[in-house]
């Protein structure tokens, strides 16, 4: 196993220690307790002044956390922009279809949930948002596998492993299900991920047309699908998720879709 890199974690200790501590700390309190010596806890406040995350104040001396840092929360903030746009039509979404919303976007190999709308019902429910979904056996994770070259690879490249008998693992199969995603503008997961959940997503687009996220809903395949031995989904259901996915593709200055 790789060992952590002492000076990096260090750093980061620091870093949360002014997060969440006194607005600013002088150079004693910040080795004191972190259990530093001075003159580390020195060179490592240095390393990250020169860098813009950590600001010292000229009249006390003090350390507070600087403007860079702010600058990529922001920055992260704003890929999620989708987030505070898609609320609405999240919502609208959850009450036309009755069930559970999510809205996921790529992060660390994987699919992370960063809204979720409860299924409108009375059901006792956790609230999922910083959860993570697999690429390749999700709804989400499957329209950003299809959609977005870098998810593409890292569902490729990832251990795909089998939840139910239904996960399509093989990569020719999980190609095959990639161009149909596209072709038909959703995707689909009938018991591939859960035994007895289903799920479809479509792809939002932000003004450049690229892909920065998907949407869709979950819930017991007796609802999402039809009760044939297809056990297709619910063609209403699918109109409904593309119709909102186009909606905040929009709201994000991408036009009709």
């Amino acid at each position: 196993m790789a060992r952590n890199i002492q000076s990096l974690e260090r750093a980061a200790a620091m870093l949360r220690l002014l997060a969440g501590g006194e607005r600013r700390l002088g150079l004693s309190d910040i080795a004191s307790s972190l259990g530093l010596a001075k003159g580390t806890a020195h060179g490592i406040l240095r390393t990250l002044q020169q860098e813009g995350f950590v600001e010292q104040d000229d009249a006390s001396g003090r350390y507070q956390l600087g403007a860079e840092l702010l600058r990529l929360g922001t920055t992260y903030l704003d890929v999620h922009e989708l987030r505070a746009r898609a609320l609405v039509w999240a919502d609208d979404l959850a009450r036309s279809s009755g069930e559970s919303v999510y809205l996921g976007v790529l992060h660390q190999q994987g699919v992370l949930i960063v809204h979720h709308v409860f299924r409108p019902d009375d059901s006792r429910q956790v609230l999922e948002i910083g959860a993570m979904q697999p690429l390749h056996s999700t709804a989400l994770g499957k329209v950003l596998s299809a959609y977005d070259p870098v998810a593409h690879s890292e569902a490729l490249e990832a251990d795909r492993k089998a939840f139910t008998d239904r996960t399509v693992c093989e990569p020719e199969a999980f190609e095959h299900i990639l161009d149909v995603t596209r072709a038909r503008g959703y995707a689909a997961d009938v018991e591939e991920t859960w035994e007895g959940v289903a799920s479809l997503a479509a792809p939002i687009h932000d003004r450049r047309r690229m892909p920065v996220g998907a949407v869709g809903i979950t819930g017991a395949v007796e609802r999402l699908c039809r009760s044939d031995e297809e056990r297709a989904l619910r063609p209403e259901l699918i109109a409904a998720v593309r119709d909102c996915a186009r909606a905040v593709s929009r709201d994000l200055g991408a036009g009709r879709f």
